[in-house]
């Protein structure tokens, strides 16, 4: 299975690793949801030699690509198949969940079970972390936006660029709180938020 390359994840990487270098613990396991083709996995892991790298996607050829971007990186997993709208993962108890530009080309229901799943799998004190494209209050932030949105509805009814408010109050109701939000390039946000540290006991 050969790799696959998406040009926007070699613009992306460099900019979303300054922010993880902030936030990710320094031990621990990351979940990665929606892996794709693999060169975030591939680019991120060698930078944070001790933390275990979880990748997952239901695609089974994302999950191929992943495999071989990552085959010879010591504190890489092999990628598994995660649904992120399911009511069961198949692991909890993780430091932190990464996702990239997966919400806004899934249905709803991917968004809200991602967050809701994420108050479920993370530890005390863990992050949820989510990078892409966001509306705010109810408004693109960009004509590049609103036209990526119309084309995306024009592709699938039930995909779309999502309200920062809605993804912020879903992550409240599943009890992680909004840690922050920066602005990214090419008019992306990446959001951070974080389990309380009672987290186990309100599961």
């Amino acid at each position: 299975m050969p790799r696959r390359h998406a040009p926007a994840t070699d613009r992306n990487r460099e900019p979303i690793l300054e922010v993880l270098r902030d936030c990710l613990p320094k031990s621990g396991r990351v979940l990665e949801i929606a892996c794709g083709t693999g060169q975030h996995t591939a680019f991120f892991a060698p930078e944070f030699p001790n933390l275990e790298w979880q990748p997952s996607d239901l695609d089974p050829e994302a999950r191929a690509s992943t495999d071989e971007w990552a085959r010879n990186l010591a504190n890489v997993q092999p990628a598994i198949a995660l649904d992120a709208s399911a009511r069961e993962w198949p692991l909890n108890g993780v430091s932190a969940i990464f996702c990239a530009n997966m919400i806004h080309i899934a249905p709803i229901e991917a968004c809200t079970g991602l967050v809701v799943g994420a108050g479920r799998a993370l530890e005390p004190k863990g992050l949820l972390i989510l990078y892409g494209p966001y509306r705010r209050d109810g408004a693109h932030t960009a004509a590049s936006n609103a036209s990526f949105d119309e084309d995306l509805r024009a592709r699938n009814p039930s995909w779309g660029i999502r309200d920062l408010e809605f993804v912020t109050a879903e992550a409240a109701n599943a009890g992680l709180v909004h840690q922050g939000t920066t602005q990214m390039p090419a008019n992306n946000l990446l959001l951070v938020f974080r389990a309380s540290a009672d987290a186990e006991a309100t599961r």
